[in-house]
């Protein structure tokens, strides 16, 4: 069958409904989807093994966004988060994307970085040459601790060595940087850099310390591109008034830690729903965002085209994998990355940029016209009608109070539901 993430009244439906359409869309079998479920998703038992000191598990709502066309392939895209609108936001902005042929992305080869500390190097000059001289010497070292890694394809691309100046002394610092194919790499990188690490001690005549991976992935880049319609968006105005909302956030700190907020509210979400690692993303992320000039800036890019429409554009590290860690162990990660179809880390890394690409949009569209609040204040009351103890029959009504009154506010959720009940 043919894939597609356009699913019509997909928000309506039951959760089991929604499944059911997910499997369809995507041509999985519904019992690859079943481990969605609580019950029969990672068990205490599980989790005992995949960290320590377990007591129990928590759980985290999983959605999936629609519209998204990557590359010309329809994508459902999985997404862990408990933030309202996120969801919303991004198959909304896909849909806008659509018109225009979706996301184009790219990437460079998955090559990431360990790094191996060297002190009290007596001529750190001269020590940096001998440790470049000595290049293909420990980068066949290195190699040799993972033949699998070389076999595939992967391996020591290159061998890197700086001087870094600090309050304690200057360090003689090599860096070996390695192709990790569809791993995440942390694991083969770290490994081979504790091999290299006596050796290139005795080159540089230092004291090796730390031998362990860098967060700054900034030679394993993902990028997206897409077009949103000026006509869909409301015209020139909103375009004008978006480009001027996105260029605030490159020139403003300020303004750009809440900017790249939006974006890594897509991005920690697949990666999430997917078993990868949060927190390497998101810290590779940030060091990024610091412009050659220091100053913390947008990772995203918002232009008007010669045709006034907007385009957008981010590029960032994207240190994700499909190999190893809880990609391979945690049961709904496996599901996740089945509805996704993707077969490479690459093609995972592009999906992920492109779906804080547009959760960025999104975002900066809101500001830009009717404000952020009315959308996130729509979702909010929901849960704040729950929280009160509305029924699922009831949430509607108490939301639709709660908007129109504009008090959001658990106090009057809890009085709207009791004048409701009052009139049963």
């Amino acid at each position: 069958m043919t894939r597609t993430s356009r699913i019509q009244g997909f928000r309506d439906l039951a959760i089991g409904d929604r499944r059911t359409a997910a499997a369809a869309a995507t041509g999985l079998d519904p019992a690859v989807l079943a481990v969605l479920d609580p019950e029969r998703g990672l068990g205490t038992g599980l989790a005992d093994q995949l960290i320590e000191n377990v007591v129990g598990v928590l759980g985290v709502p999983l959605g999936l966004a629609t519209n998204f066309v990557v590359d010309g392939r329809e994508v459902l895209v999985p997404m862990a988060t408990e933030e309202p609108s996120v969801v919303a936001a991004a198959s909304n902005a896909a849909k806008i994307a659509r018109a225009h042929g979706g996301f184009a992305t790219s990437s460079t080869t998955p090559v990431m970085q360990a790094q191996i500390q060297l002190l009290e190097v007596a001529d750190p000059e001269a020590g940096r040459l001998r440790l470049l001289e000595a290049r293909e010497e420990l980068i066949a070292l290195a190699n040799a601790q993972d033949p699998k890694l070389v076999e595939f394809g992967g391996g020591v691309r290159d061998l890197a060595v700086r001087l870094v100046d600090s309050r304690a002394g200057r360090y003689v610092v090599a860096h070996l940087q390695v192709d990790v194919r569809d791993a995440m790499g942390a694991n083969a990188v770290n490994t081979m850099a504790e091999a290299v690490a006596a050796r290139a001690g005795q080159i540089a005549a230092g004291r090796p310390l730390l031998r362990i991976l860098t967060n700054k992935a900034d030679l394993r880049l993902s990028r997206a591109r897409a077009v949103f319609d000026a006509g869909l968006l409301g015209g020139p105005a909103v375009v004008a008034d978006l480009v001027h909302a996105a260029a605030l956030a490159e020139a403003d700190p300020y303004r750009a830690a809440t900017h790249n907020k939006g974006i890594m509210n897509g991005i920690s979400a697949v990666v999430l729903a997917t078993g990868n690692d949060t927190r390497a993303v998101e810290a590779g992320a940030h060091s990024h965002a610091i412009s050659p000039a220091g100053q913390y800036t947008s990772l995203s890019r918002f232009e008007a085209d010669a045709d006034g429409n907007v385009v957008g554009t981010l590029e960032l590290p994207m240190p994700v994998g499909l190999v190893g860690g809880a990609t391979k162990v945690h049961p709904v990660a496996q599901a996740c990355v089945a509805l996704l179809g993707v077969t490479s880390a690459a093609e995972l890394a592009q999906i992920v940029t492109a779906v804080g690409l547009a959760q960025n949009f999104a975002a900066v569209r809101a500001l830009a016209t009717e404000g952020i609040q009315r959308g996130h204040m729509s979702l909010h009351a929901r849960t704040i009608a729950t929280t009160i103890g509305a029924t699922p029959d009831e949430v509607p009504a108490v939301v639709a109070r709660l908007i129109a009154d504009r008090a959001v506010r658990a106090e009057h959720a809890e009085k709207v539901l009791a004048e409701l009940r009052g009139k049963e």
